[in-house]
């Protein structure tokens, strides 16, 4: 008890602590129709500051959720979100409205949730300003810097319905960078937008990112998109289950080239998910037999025909003969 007690006393530092972003064992449960649904079933994720992160996924696995509790919109059922430093599921109401104002901006796919209608890009990017008690001197001198960044310095004086939907999206991220969040989400911004049009959002986007050092999470399924960023985060059934980064190429590869790795998300419990377009071929399905080999952890499908337990010498034999399908190495990436 003594050491316990000694180490409370440490200080030691929770799960993320140095990360602007720390999900650890997130949950968000939904009722819906008197059924429960399970959004998100104990995600973990770590975003450093200043990172530019896509988040993928296919439709209700749990990243739009995420991304709403990150942005102060929804709070979760158990685990820990934390952004800045600030744990989002204690937060009181007016809490929540100062963290939304100051640490968060938000973009939505739909232009018509960003911006105000009747309001020219210019008065649109000096609402929130005006909101936290900004001077006029200093909105209209960042709504001009945020505007030129941005590529639309021209629609300051335009209302959103005289602007196409890539400056409206523009428009919106400057809208959402005016009081100099740490932390910027993006849910789908390019949805709606075509290929040329979607390639100035982002570039916007890394603008937001590069130049003022914003952190920025975007939602997507742009593929396009996903493959600019340096990480794209995967989620399925409510956790993350793969991560891909992009490194510039060794070797003496060309300008611009990129080294692409893709791993397995182990997570805080241990768990790890398998691809099924590498489980299914090999009939991994209930349970799989585990080996640690030193260096690598070997995983291979159970082919026993009955329920009865072999030898350690039976076991060993049959994991031999399929190394092949070995899937993470020791430190749980992928192989």
């Amino acid at each position: 008890m003594a050491a316990l007690g000694a180490e409370a006393r440490g200080g030691r530092k929770p799960f993320g602590a140095d990360a602007l972003i720390a999900c650890d064992q997130l949950v968000r449960i939904y009722t819906v129709d008197r059924m429960r649904v399970l959004a998100l079933q104990g995600l973990d994720l770590l975003v450093a500051e200043g990172e530019l992160t896509a988040l993928v996924g296919a439709s209700g696995s749990g990243k739009s959720t995420l991304l709403n509790i990150l942005a102060g919109l929804d709070a979760p059922t158990a685990g820990v979100a934390r952004v800045a430093g600030q744990d989002l599921g204690t937060m009181t109401a007016r809490q929540r409205l100062t963290y939304r104002r100051h640490t968060v901006g938000f973009v939505w796919q739909q232009a018509a949730r960003n911006l105000l209608p009747y309001l020219t890009a210019a008065h649109n990017v000096a609402v929130p300003m005006r909101l936290a008690g900004v001077g006029p001197r200093e909105r209209r001198r960042r709504t001009a810097e945020l505007l030129e960044l941005m590529g639309v310095g021209r629609c300051r004086d335009l209302t959103p319905d005289r602007m196409s939907g890539g400056e409206q999206q523009r428009a919106a991220i400057a809208v959402a960078l005016a009081n100099r969040p740490r932390l910027l989400l993006a849910d789908e911004p390019t949805g709606e937008l075509d290929s040329r049009t979607a390639a100035d959002v982002f570039a916007a986007i890394r603008a937001a990112n590069g130049e003022l050092g914003t952190t920025v999470l975007i939602v997507t399924h742009d593929a396009a998109v996903a493959a600019q960023v340096r990480r794209t985060v995967a989620i399925r059934d409510g956790r993350t289950s793969t991560e891909t980064l992009r490194r510039a190429a060794s070797g003496g590869g060309a300008a611009g080239d990129h080294e692409v790795v893709e791993y397995a998300m182990l997570d805080r419990a241990g768990r790890l998910q398998l691809p099924r377009e590498m489980t299914e071929p090999l009939g991994m399905r209930d349970r799989v037999l585990l080996r640690s080999a030193g260096d690598h952890i070997g995983v291979w499908p159970d082919d026993r025909k009955d329920n009865q337990s072999t030898d350690s010498t039976d076991s060993t034999k049959g994991a031999g003969s399929t190394e092949g399908t070995e899937s993470t190495d020791g430190k749980g990436r992928g192989r």
